[in-house]
């Protein structure tokens, strides 16, 4: 029991406090309207006490509003509500649920003896709204009532509001095109309505034929229709209940023998772009001439058909960060920038580019291999730079090395290899280039090599190698056959036929004393023999001239 002391009644009144999320006690207090109040708590650490004075008819909050109804129309919603004042005047506030999840709070005075109201305005065609009522004393304000039951109420229909945003994808075919076209609702578009359709109406723009039109249900958002060589207009429509939304329109140029402004995708030459963790940076330059811009582009460029987007931008936008939750990694994404006046679309820039490059995914085969003393040419001329590589290929890298050997090669750089081999690596900046010549090579030796492609991500890491061997030099052959073979055959042939050769190239000088000549007799002058004339019969005698034979 805690101990209340009432100081207009001189009553100390006991009772029970119950003790939840707050304490509180009861007890009556019969005609008497004003209350000096002074509560006392105490406990073996010591007493305290709270004193408060107090109009108990001040003190009054009424019970919640009860049995919610409305009447609305498409931007207003009139909510009634029935409450139990008993000649008290109340104030009420009325919180309203927005679709987007904020409350917006209406405050209304009691104007009626059993029920109140509060018209709610600027509220959204064929929306939800959920309303809760609370009320209070208007005079003397102490405290809320409790709040009423939830009431869910929906707006009525109204025409569409906004416009379409509509794009198309054109593509010649033999007499005339096929146009795709695609719509969406834009951020101002409202569909307003319980069910939406959509109609797409196309005519020619010289002549008053009578335009054709077909109409779709709202899982539709994609068309496809076949036209002439004549320049078109075309626009689509939204439909509820209601009405029609306001047309967008486009129109679709004369064909010209080159398409120009319409196919004039292979005129202009594609643009690379880098990308980054937030998505692709498109820019482009601006040209006053255009009331708006819009870039279009594929999420799945290897898909047929390929989901095509798109976004519009104002005439002093100039540049964009085009991102999508498609965007991965190693795909290669083509975006096309166009002008747009008078709903009359032009090419103006072409785009590619990836949000991440990655380092291709297989190596350049090696197509030839020519060979010869000192050098080696590759070839690898099918390897593809396009689309289906994960990155911009920009250049290739060939590696070469002796087996067991470092890096000598004249003209190369070291590259060292996670098992720190050495490799003599050339690099080739062109794409485009698929053929290399390595010289400096040593004959009649074993070497291996590979050629690695690399993108902005770089390159993967070497794996396979391909080996060759450097044919022998056959002029080196020659200088041996030359230097050493010839002469030491020469030798050979001469040991085995030394008589022979040395009678055709050193005969033997005949000895004086063989000769024919000396067999006369023996006549000696001393030691040396000494032919008489009378001893020697000649076989001719010749005279060479008179004086010679005289003295003969």
């Amino acid at each position: 029991p805690h101990p209340f002391f009432d100081r207009f009644s001189q009553k100390t009144v006991p009772c029970t406090v119950s003790c939840s999320e707050q304490c509180s006690c009861s007890w009556d207090i019969g005609q008497q309207r004003i209350c000096n109040i002074t509560v006392t708590v105490e406990n073996p650490l010591g007493k305290k006490t709270a004193t408060d004075v107090f109009d108990v008819t001040h003190r009054i909050y009424p019970t919640a509003p009860f049995q919610l109804w409305e009447e609305c129309t498409d931007t207003e919603i009139t909510l009634y509500w029935k409450h139990r004042n008993r000649g008290t005047e109340l104030f009420c506030q009325t919180e309203v649920l927005q679709p987007d999840g904020k409350v917006e709070l209406h405050n209304s005075s009691d104007t009626h003896l059993h029920y109140d109201s509060i018209t709610l305005g600027g509220l959204q065609p064929y929306t939800e709204y959920t309303a809760r009522v609370l009320c209070g004393a208007a005079k003397h304000f102490w405290r809320w009532s409790e709040r009423s039951k939830a009431q869910t109420i929906r707006t009525k229909e109204a025409t569409p509001s906004g416009k379409l945003d509509i794009w198309r994808q054109i593509t010649p075919v033999l007499g005339g095109r096929n146009v795709t076209l695609f719509w969406k609702q834009a951020p101002s578009f409202r569909a307003n309505g319980r069910s939406i359709s959509y109609e797409v109406t196309w005519g020619k723009v010289e002549d008053g034929s009578k335009p054709e039109s077909i109409s779709f249900s709202s899982v539709y958002n994609s068309t496809r229709i076949s036209i002439d060589n004549h320049s078109y207009r075309i626009s689509i429509v939204a439909k509820n209940n209601v009405n029609y939304s306001l047309p967008s329109v486009l129109i679709i140029p004369r064909a010209t023998g080159n398409h120009r402004n319409i196919f004039s995708t292979k005129e202009l030459k594609e643009e690379q772009v880098n990308g980054t963790d937030d998505g692709i940076f498109i820019s482009w330059k601006p040209r006053h001439i255009y009331d708006s811009y819009i870039i279009d582009w594929c999420n799945f460029p290897m898909l047929q058909p390929c989901d095509l987007q798109w976004k519009r931008f104002g005439p002093n936008t100039s540049s964009a960060l085009i991102n999508s939750a498609a965007f991965v990694p190693g795909v290669r994404y083509n975006f096309h920038i166009y002008g747009s006046v008078a709903n009359r679309a032009s090419l103006l820039e072409k785009k590619t580019g990836y949000l991440r490059e990655l380092p291709p995914l297989l190596d350049p085969i090696m197509e030839k291999v020519e060979l010869t003393l000192n050098a080696v040419t590759l070839s690898w001329d099918s390897y593809p730079t396009n689309e289906s590589q994960p990155g911009f290929v920009r250049g290739y890298h060939v590696y070469v090395s002796p087996i067991q050997e470092g890096c000598s090669l004249k003209g190369s750089k070291k590259h060292v290899l996670p098992d720190d081999s050495v490799l003599c690596k050339y690099t080739i900046e062109n794409p485009e280039e698929k053929r290399y010549t390595v010289k400096h090579l040593l004959s009649n030796k074993k070497y291996k090599l590979v050629v690695k492609a690399y993108t902005g991500g770089g390159e993967t890491p070497i794996v396979n190698f391909i080996y060759i061997d450097t044919p022998f030099n056959s002029n080196m052959l020659y200088l041996l056959v030359l230097l050493v073979i010839v002469p030491s055959l020469v030798a050979a042939i001469c040991r085995w036929k030394m008589k022979w050769v040395k009678e055709c190239c050193c005969p033997v000088i005949p000895s004086p004393n063989k000769s024919k000549v000396l067999s006369f007799k023996e006549f000696k002058i001393g030691s040396e023999k000494v032919l008489k004339v009378s001893d020697c019969i000649p076989d001719m005698l010749a005279v060479d001239n008179k004086d010679e034979a005289q003295k003969l």
